[in-house]
């Protein structure tokens, strides 16, 4: 995950998000994220349910390729597990990670660079599932 970001004019972006605006929190899960905030070359966002949400599994397979036939080119998201990578990375998709607070303050740290593009998954399978921890003592 050593490259950075270039300024990606001409992208379609995603930007997981917790609700449907540019100033809703990210939501840090690819996979089960609540919505997709996809922005276009000129700065329009459309938000995009994630269908995938509520799946039991593959919910990362599967938000990956809802994103993919929304013809998006990039992803910024706090994590993303090592299925989603394989099938976004397999579609050409770049995946940037380390975005945080709203979908706007996001969209800008990928416009200043400051976000990281990762070059495998950041995240074991399942880790957004939430539920208990077993075996940690968490």
């Amino acid at each position: 995950m050593d490259e950075k970001t270039d300024s990606g004019e001409g992208t379609i972006i995603a930007v997981t998000s917790t609700g449907q605006e540019m100033d809703s929190p990210m939501d840090s899960r690819f996979g089960r994220c609540t919505y997709f905030a996809i922005v276009d070359a000129s700065g329009n966002m459309k938000p995009a349910a994630n269908g995938a949400q509520a799946l039991g599994n593959g919910a990362g397979i599967e938000a990956a390729k809802q994103v993919s036939d929304l013809k998006v080119g990039t992803v910024i998201t706090g994590n993303v597990g090592p299925n989603a990578f394989r099938v976004l990375a397999a579609a050409g998709i770049k995946v940037f990670v380390g975005g945080s607070g709203t979908v706007r303050e996001a969209l800008e740290k990928y416009k200043q660079g400051s976000l990281t593009q990762a070059s495998a998954s950041t995240s074991p399978s399942h880790h957004g599932m939430g539920g208990g921890r077993r075996g940690s003592g968490q």
